[in-house]
């Protein structure tokens, strides 16, 4: 036997006791600086539990050792940037309406203090570029349409108040009253296609005059005679081509039968002064403002 075959045999290394195909798996030992690296992180995991936050609890966790919050840095920082802003956001929630484009600095700081403040709590119903969903009664902020007024004090007004809520005295109220309860489906029918043709081809020109008188006798007390309606009351303008709730027969058909009455919340218990003029700015900025 060879001097290297008893040195081989002399330091056989043990083997894990799996085989495959008669081929052993030898049990080698790690190597000493990954053990020691692997017990570091061991002791650094339990020193780090007992620290800082570390071990989920029913309602909270673990508080740690040093009492440190990732909840209570970012409190202190806002606490922070809205201490350094303090003093341009009382000028705002004190200027007047009108006024605010007069002053650069403070139209700027508006417009972009109103843009955070639509992306949070606006986008979800208008959308995030203002144009609103039609047919879901979401309206479009960027034209010249507006239910209750487009001036720097009506967006004001509105957004502060809101729109047929129960929760604000002062909320902007009118209700269209469901027709399909009071008119036949025929009369119904008629008045469609009379609205259908203030702004277009109705569906049956023949029901036309008919619909004529339907809508005088029903619908001009809000709409107006015309059609044009009467934003003072939410009553929309039927001869703009402008849809809260869809155009076309099936549609007109489906609001008249039985209306939708949108609901928007008042914003004066979320919203301070300085956020809801900032906000009413920026609306009032994207091009639809009158």
């Amino acid at each position: 036997m060879s001097v290297k075959d008893k040195k081989d045999q002399n330091n056989q290394v043990p083997t894990t006791g799996h085989s495959w195909d008669g081929i052993e798996e030898f049990d080698n030992p790690m190597p000493r600086w990954w053990l020691w690296t692997f017990y570091a992180c061991i002791v650094w995991a339990i020193g780090y539990s007992i620290a800082y936050p570390a071990w989920p609890l029913i309602s909270k966790a673990t508080p740690g050792l040093l009492g440190f919050s990732t909840r209570a840095e970012v409190a202190k920082d806002i606490a922070e940037v809205e201490q350094s802003l303090a003093q341009i956001n009382a000028t705002l929630a004190n200027a007047e309406l009108t006024e605010i484009s007069a002053d650069p600095e403070l139209l700027g700081y508006a417009k972009n203090k109103g843009a955070a403040v639509f992306r949070t709590w606006c986008a979800q119903c208008h959308g995030s570029g203002a144009a609103g969903v039609q047919a879901n009664g979401y309206p479009n902020l960027l034209d010249n349409d507006w239910l209750w007024g487009g001036t720097m004090e009506d967006i004001h007004l509105t957004i502060t108040h809101g729109i047929r809520n129960t929760s604000d005295e002062d909320a902007r109220f009118s209700e269209m009253p469901s027709f399909g309860e009071i008119l036949e489906k025929e009369e119904i029918s008629q008045v469609a296609n009379y609205v259908m043709s203030l702004t277009g081809d109705p569906q049956d020109v023949t029901q036309v005059a008919a619909g004529e008188t339907v809508f005088l006798d029903n619908c001009a007390a809000c709409h107006a005679d015309d059609g044009t309606g009467d934003r003072y009351q939410g009553a929309p303008n039927l001869t703009d081509a402008i849809w809260l709730y869809g155009d076309g027969y099936d549609n007109i058909v489906a609001q008249v039968t039985k209306a939708r009455n949108g609901v928007m919340p008042n914003w004066n218990t979320r919203l301070d002064e300085a956020e809801i003029r900032a906000v009413s700015t920026y609306v009032h900025s994207l091009g639809g403002g009158e």
